[in-house]
């Protein structure tokens, strides 16, 4: 029953992915031909550019992880290491949301270190930093050159990121908020919530005596949220787009946190109508945002299946080496 309920769950994103394209081409008039055409008629210069930018993001992502599970004490095998994380990278695409593929990676550390409660609160700190840094990107975009929008829901946008993010920091790190809720899960039939609430909070509270990674980790962060707009904006430059900078700084952090909801399969649909909404702000025109979307909804399939391919080489690997009989 909960594998056809899991079935079932991702066939439903499937067809709201499916959906959500469909009503984005139908309401905004987008001409397919025309699409197609801009996209082969890319400079290829800034292309290659934008999709040769595009992985820095992991290689930090994965330095970023590599950090945390090292103040937890957690030794693993740079080879095994490096398989969870392309593990993550390949089967974002296909579930939910990016934390979709930070469980994936998770679990297969779990299984190998049977420490669950330190891996979990370690993929849950590296998702919470990667979006302190998302944040650091927008504030410090609209500090210097906010007068470039002056877009209501862009602001309203903004705000909701910012206050959700206030929101989970005072939630683990305030000691009075916590002790409430504490209270609150007190009720009949929350033990398993208060258990994994108490377990989390335990683990993320030893990094305290970790200023120096936290440090390092945050700046990491602020750095891969920085590499996503640098590549979109060569990729948009391969379009003709000749906008500001700060545009790409500002509309890209709101995206990535909108796309993080569990509602279509890798964002596909959500992410391509976000891009028409909020560059359409900045004067692009429709086809061409919508362009710039699946071409760096590509490189995200391009390098997730370079990924996956590791992945299972090194997974094949593995199982060689254990169902290998013992010599004598």
């Amino acid at each position: 029953m909960y594998g056809f309920k899991k079935i079932l769950s991702v066939l439903l994103r499937v067809v709201i992915s499916v959906g959500l394209l469909v009503l984005l081409f139908k309401f905004n008039k987008i001409d397919i031909n025309v699409l197609i055409n801009n996209i082969k008629g890319a400079n290829r210069l800034f292309l290659v550019s934008g999709f040769l930018i595009f992985p820095i993001a992991h290689l930090l992502g994965f330095l970023r992880w590599k950090m945390l599970l090292k103040a937890v004490e957690i030794k693993i095998p740079l080879k095994k290491l490096v398989s969870s994380f392309c593990g993550g990278i390949f089967f974002s695409i296909f579930l939910p949301s990016t934390i979709g593929g930070d469980l994936v990676r998770a679990a297969d550390l779990v299984a190998h270190t049977q420490k669950a409660r330190q891996v979990i609160a370690t993929a849950f700190l590296d998702r919470l930093s990667g979006y302190i840094g998302l944040v650091a990107i927008v504030l410090i975009a609209i500090l210097l050159g906010g007068e470039l929008i002056s877009d209501k829901i862009v602001f309203f946008s903004v705000a909701v990121i910012i206050i959700l993010l206030v929101i989970i920091l005072l939630l683990l790190f305030n000691s009075f908020i916590y002790t409430r809720i504490s209270r609150f899960l007190s009720v009949p039939g929350a033990g398993k919530v208060k258990e994994m609430i108490r377990d989390m909070h335990q683990e993320i509270h030893v990094f305290r005596n970790h200023k120096k990674i936290i440090s390092g980790n945050l700046m990491l962060s602020f750095l891969i949220q920085a590499t996503l707009p640098v590549s979109v904006y060569f990729i948009g430059l391969s379009l003709g787009v000749k906008i500001s900078f700060i545009y790409y700084l500002i509309f890209l952090p709101i995206i990535c946190a909108i796309t993080l909801l569990p509602i279509s399969i890798g964002g596909l649909g959500l992410r391509e109508g976000l891009f028409v909404l909020y560059f359409a702000k900045a004067g692009v025109m429709k086809q061409l945002a919508l362009a710039m979307s699946l071409l760096s909804f590509s490189c995200i399939v391009l390098y997730g299946a370079i990924a996956g391919v590791i992945y299972v080489f090194t997974v094949h690997h593995r199982r060689l080496q254990h169902n290998k009989p013992s010599s004598f």
